[in-house]
């Protein structure tokens, strides 16, 4: 029974001092902070490693190719590429992981770029094309939606100088682009502020508990 309490309350406790070491960085830039940050990225990235092990390298390639014996065989060409990538270790033979780190990044954009077009572009204007009128709220709402729009694509346009009315539906583009600006900040700020309070929530229901229950 002792056993089994004394091993979530030490794990708990580091993950405890772990979080009171983040939280020092309010302070300012200290040992203890950097400790954790390191810690963090290290843990994630043989966390990374592992995983990446046993979901892609291991049942796609190894099992796949050498021990099936599957037709799949172009599975070593992506297996060779990693093996290149170790080449960045070396300080004679460094050149060779451009290769395979070239040829991701070429895949990535590839998969990338139709993608961000296809959520950033032609859905954010698919979203622009609404109905618009009188008939209820959602249409008269609309209407805003589509003047903030083309006040805001006329403020970057600037082969005509921002005067009169050209000029008053730039400054609404203005307005239109520092509320867009601010919700995405809101929205930042306002994850930030869950993750700090998901800590302070650990450190009292949590740690705290366990702590005082056991004294």
């Amino acid at each position: 029974m002792q056993e089994t309490f004394i091993l979530p309350f030490l794990w708990l406790t580091l993950g405890a001092i772990l979080t009171l070491f983040t939280f020092s960085f309010l302070y300012k830039d200290n040992p203890l902070y950097k400790f954790a940050e390191h810690l963090v990225v290290g843990v994630s990235a043989g966390y990374f490693v592992v995983l990446l092990f046993w979901t892609s390298l291991k049942p796609k390639l190894i099992d796949t190719v050498f021990y099936n014996f599957s037709n799949e065989w172009f599975y070593i060409l992506p297996g060779i590429l990693g093996i290149l990538m170790w080449f960045r270790f070396s300080r004679k033979l460094a050149w060779v992981s451009r290769y395979p780190i070239a040829v991701y990044i070429g895949i990535g954009s590839g998969l990338a770029i139709p993608l961000n077009m296809q959520n950033f572009v032609n859905r954010q204007l698919s979203a622009t094309m609404i109905p618009v009128g009188f008939g209820n709220w959602t249409d008269f709402w609309n209407i805003f939606i589509v003047i903030g729009v083309i006040c805001g694509v006329i403020y970057f346009f600037f082969s005509k100088e921002h005067k009169g009315a050209f000029g008053a539906m730039a400054k609404v583009g203005i307005w239109v682009l520092m509320i867009g600006f601010g919700a995405s900040f809101g929205f930042t700020v306002m994850a930030r502020i869950s993750l700090f309070v998901n800590r302070i929530s650990f450190l009292i229901e949590d740690w705290l508990e366990i702590v005082t229950g056991s004294i």
